[in-house]
């Protein structure tokens, strides 16, 4: 038990090979996408590894995956990997993006209601949630039914207590594949499901950590920062 704080012929045939041509030019100016790795285990001479929501993998020491990520060592509990050209080390349960060269991080720009909260909807696991900010949660925080709604089996969970404003609270701890808002995507956050239901999913520290936050008046912007 462990406790916590809560995307004509010829011509024909020359024109198209010109658009074609023109398609391929405008691709290569895209900005290069950032690559996002996390590392779910460790093995002799592999990492057990996450790429950009996929399921976990196994990449031996040397491996480049088709993704461009490459493992360079393990350890007990880490791995140092290589993406879009940059060395990096991360732990068992980390994740990270490689920033593209373009202008950095992506960005969720929120509006406070009439209360002066932070309510937004974004998605976790592919399905669309209301979240509301908080930072004195510790992680992201759903309620039974909104769990069930987005298929997440608590059963196969971290048992947990938390305290909470009314005393405290039993919940389980899960991982999210996914939580979007904005455009900023994590993959592998940690998540609590409450046995009760909750009016809305709060965005806790476990999402807002990783994020620049800049708040204007009732305007907020959040900034991915890995």
């Amino acid at each position: 038990m462990h406790f916590f704080r809560c995307d004509d012929r010829g011509a024909w045939r020359r024109g198209w090979a010109a658009s074609l041509h023109a398609a391929w030019l405008c691709v290569a100016c895209w900005p290069a996408q950032a690559v996002d790795v996390g590392l779910a285990g460790v093995f002799p001479g592999k990492a057990l590894l996450t790429i950009d929501g996929g399921a976990p993998r196994t990449v031996a020491v040397g491996t480049k995956t088709d993704e461009g990520v490459k493992v360079l060592s393990v350890d007990s509990d880490t791995a140092t990997i290589e993406a879009d050209g940059k060395k990096r080390m991360l732990r068992v349960g980390q994740n990270i993006g490689s920033q593209s060269s373009g202008e950095g991080g992506a960005k969720a720009t929120l509006t406070a209601d009439g209360s002066g909260h932070f309510v937004t909807s974004g998605s976790i696991n592919g399905t669309t949630v209301r979240f509301l900010v908080d930072t004195g949660a510790t992680m992201i925080s759903l309620g039974a039914g909104e769990a069930r709604r987005i298929g997440i089996d608590a059963s196969k969970g971290q048992s947990a207590v938390v305290n909470t404003a009314n005393g405290q609270a039993a919940v389980v701890r899960v991982k999210l594949d996914s939580v979007r808002v904005g455009d900023i995507v994590l993959n592998n956050v940690d998540a609590l499901v409450h046995q009760q239901d909750m009016p809305l999913t709060l965005l806790g520290m476990s999402f807002l950590n990783r994020m620049e936050m800049q708040r204007d008046g009732q305007t907020m912007t959040l900034k991915k920062r890995y």
